[in-house]
């Protein structure tokens, strides 16, 4: 059985971090282009799992499911954490 008194660690490769991040702008580009809200459509696969809320534009819906959804999670907050408390 696990305790769980102790806090575990969770370390993101830099070389993750850069994909990652150039596939969100490479999505949210080919979402833009085809006119829908990127951000709607990309919390809404994030949330769910669901490629199809990705366009296939670009090759966009492939792109996203190369990375896992907590990497675009983590991803994403460690910019707004950057941005908006640094």
């Amino acid at each position: 059985m696990r305790k769980f008194n102790n806090t575990q660690y969770f370390k993101v490769q830099k070389d993750t971090e850069d994909i990652v991040s150039d596939v969100i702008r490479q999505v949210y580009s080919a979402l833009t282009e085809k006119g829908y809200n990127p951000v709607n459509q990309i919390v809404g696969y994030v949330m769910s799992g669901d490629p199809t809320y990705i366009t296939s534009h670009k090759g966009a819906r492939s792109l996203i499911m190369r990375v896992e959804r907590d990497e675009i999670i983590e991803e994403l907050l460690r910019y707004y954490i950057d941005n908006v408390f640094n």
